[in-house]
């Protein structure tokens, strides 16, 4: 089994059978933090990912322009979150950059939303119909990544 994630708040995490066969994404699973702001629910995705085995292909974390220091911080603690918890299952980890898994998928110089149009033509049966979906449809195309 491919385990695809897609880091954030705003994430997902897809299963893919070895032979690219659909079959589970979720949104990453979240709980209210400090403030107003969330965090990954840790033990939530342990529960996700605990029986299933397989290798995690994880996207790569890293600063963006223009993004403010509270921003990136929450985003860096849900990505060590995430690799805590995958570490916690011994689930094999695979660093995943964007660039390497958006060059497969041919969406480079797309624009954002072509990555979901082009997963819901590989898994019709995936829920992706809503805008926000993005987040989805880039962990099942970064669980397609691996090999």
């Amino acid at each position: 089994m491919k385990i695809g994630i897609d880091p954030g708040i705003s994430g997902a995490i897809a299963k893919l059978n070895d032979n690219d066969s659909f079959i589970s994404v979720e949104d990453m699973p979240v709980m209210a933090g400090t403030g107003k702001r969330k965090q990954v629910n840790a033990a939530e995705l342990a529960r996700l990912l605990r029986l299933d085995g397989g290798t995690a292909y994880l996207e790569q974390a890293s600063a963006m322009p223009k993004q403010g220091v509270s921003s990136m911080f929450s985003f860096g603690c849900s990505y060590g979150i995430i690799q805590g918890v995958l570490a916690a299952l011994s689930i094999p980890v695979v660093i995943v950059s964007p660039r390497s898994w958006k060059k497969r998928a041919g969406i480079i110089g797309k624009e954002k939303d072509f990555a979901r149009t082009l997963a819901q033509r590989l898994f019709p049966r995936a829920e992706l119909g809503r805008k926000k979906d993005i987040g989805r449809a880039d962990a099942l195309l970064i669980a397609r990544f691996g090999d």
